[in-house]
């Protein structure tokens, strides 16, 4: 029976070679097929890699064919609309419908069970407010910034050009362009394609200083100052980790780097382009925060941040400490989720490391406030952020706007087969091959990225106005609701700790921050502490 397979295949070959050499020689078109497989199940029989096959010739193979179409199969024929992951089929329906510009409204109810643990909802007013018509947008630049910038509250996240392609990068700044909402370059560096369109920019730099970095691979602060003074550049964000590998760096296949690439990222060809997993510019809290500084005069005074995934929170307030006795203040903190993101890695790091968006958020805003910060800095939400719903929960329990990457992936035409890390995209958005990149249509890519942001507003706005107030900086962590269990419903209000401002000054005595707070150093971001029972109660 393991055999038989190969028997059969074996039999036929020999009967048609015998009947072409006996009878005619048409007979010998059959192997055209039979030839190659005989041979294929003869390798199965002596190879020594795959146990599966040389028990199982050419039967074997069968396994391997099921394995390369599952995801697919999985996706469109067995999963329901809710079971998806790490976007369900409802998610992505809302993304191209918003990017379509089609009707995106739903019959019959919803289908998520509305009873079950961690069901989120807002709460709406009894007296809406009129929707507003006008944008939502943020001002950014803390007291030492000279050219505060205006951004929307929902914003294209760092994506680099070499791990989305060209036509991608191109079609993301362009609706970016027509929406007057920024762009993030990623950390790879600042491209033509960014610039075509003359859309807004927030230049990313990475601890590679892709773009600004000498021979070496050192930050370049000539170089930074030429590409940072570009009139779309509105704002620098220092990229310290990401969620979807934290603490890992980066790294671009040498399958994946043309010319161009290297030209844009002052790399060699042939190699792989490795992200370092820490910065060398600076190496403690303190020089973070003069780093921060030196890129804002650099710049000319354009607000400047930093971008991290939260790990341990003695580290975040150790910067906390360091803001409030140099004085320098980011203009803007954008906080990423471990939940992952566009970046491949690991499963460990996508699956198990890094504080998730809403606990790392909700730990940032707490800690700006209770170190009195909060009003000076502002703060952005990237992770997992597709719909309007998501933007009003995150700006309520901390954000003052919130960047999409995956969003607007799917905006361009992604379609989540989740091989971008194999420069074998099907439709041409993380992909570096000229002729899948032909697939993505550069114009009218442009114009779902533009629907996508403004059928998203829309919505918000809708939203907002449901909620009884005027502007989504209005909400707050009472205004969603969230179930614990099917007996435990609370707000966010009620089920995280919120500080008062300036409580971290005044011997705070909250143990999620107090243990924390008492091991940080302005000096080093390593635990400072020589205090026993501290050190023993962390390690608990």
């Amino acid at each position: 029976m393991r055999y038989s397979a190969l028997i059969i295949i074996l039999a036929g070959t020999l009967i048609c070679l015998l009947l072409g050499v006996l009878r005619d020689s048409v007979w010998y078109l059959p192997l055209i097929v039979l030839g190659p497989l005989s041979l294929l199940g003869l390798w199965d029989l002596a190879q020594t890699k795959h146990s599966i096959c040389r028990n199982y010739p050419l039967l074997g193979r069968l396994r391997f064919l099921q394995e390369m179409i599952r995801p697919e199969v999985h996706q469109y024929y067995v999963e329901s609309d809710l079971d998806g992951r790490p976007f369900n089929r409802d998610e992505r329906s809302l993304i191209y419908e918003r990017a379509k510009n089609v009707s995106g409204l739903k019959p019959f109810g919803t289908e998520m069970d509305v009873y079950g643990d961690e069901y989120e909802w807002l709460d709406h007013s009894i007296a809406p407010r009129p929707k507003q018509d006008e944008p939502f947008r943020i001002t950014v630049g803390g007291p030492d910034c000279k050219q505060p910038y205006s951004c929307s509250v929902l914003n294209i996240s760092a994506m680099s050009f070499g791990a989305l392609s060209p036509n991608a990068i191109e079609a993301l700044n362009r609706g970016a362009q027509k929406g007057n909402f920024y762009h993030c370059t990623g950390e790879g560096g600042l491209s033509s394609y960014h610039l075509k369109n003359g859309g807004d920019l927030v230049w990313q730099i990475g601890t590679g200083y892709f773009g600004c970095r000498d021979q070496n691979g050192a930050f370049d602060p000539d170089l930074f100052r030429e590409q940072a003074l570009t009139p779309q550049v509105k704002m620098i964000e220092i990229k310290i980790s990401q969620g979807a590998k934290p603490g890992h760096g980066g790294v671009l296949p040498a399958a994946k780097i043309t010319p161009e690439i290297a030209s844009t990222r002052k790399i060699p060809m042939g190699r792989d382009c490795i992200s370092p997993p820490g910065h060398t510019t600076f190496d403690s809290p303190r020089g973070l925060c003069e780093y921060v500084k030196q890129l804002r005069d650099l710049s000319d005074g354009k607000p400047v941040g930093f971008k991290l995934c939260v790990g341990h929170r003695h580290e975040f307030l150790a910067i906390c400490k360091a803001m409030l006795e140099t004085g320098i203040l980011p203009d803007f903190i954008t906080v990423d989720g471990g939940e992952g993101g566009t970046g491949a890695a690991p499963n460990e790091f996508s699956d198990s490391i890094g504080t998730p968006l809403k606990m790392g958020l909700m730990f940032v805003h707490n800690a700006l406030v209770g170190c009195g910060l909060r009003d000076k800095i502002r703060i952005a939400a990237s992770g997992k952020v597709s719909s309007a719903f998501a933007i009003a929960r995150n700006l309520a329990i901390g954000a003052d706007w919130c960047n999409a990457a995956r969003g607007f992936m799917m905006a361009v035409g992604c379609i989540q087969a989740q091989s971008c890390h194999t420069n074998r995209c099907p439709v041409g958005v993380a992909t570096q091959d000229p002729v899948r990149q032909r697939a993505l249509d550069v114009g009218d890519k442009g114009e779902r990225t533009y629907h996508f942001h403004r059928n998203t507003m829309e919505t918000l706005s809708e939203i907002v106005a449901a909620a009884g107030i005027d502007h989504p900086s209005e909400f707050r962590p009472y205004h969603i609701h969230i179930a614990l269990s099917r007996t435990n419903v609370k707000n966010y209000q009620e089920a995280h700790p919120f500080l008062q401002s300036g409580e971290l000054l005044n011997d705070c005595q909250h143990p999620e921050f107090k243990t924390h707070w008492d091991i940080a150093s302005a000096e080093s971001f390593q635990a400072q502490s020589a205090n026993v029972e501290i050190q023993e109660e962390l390690a608990t």
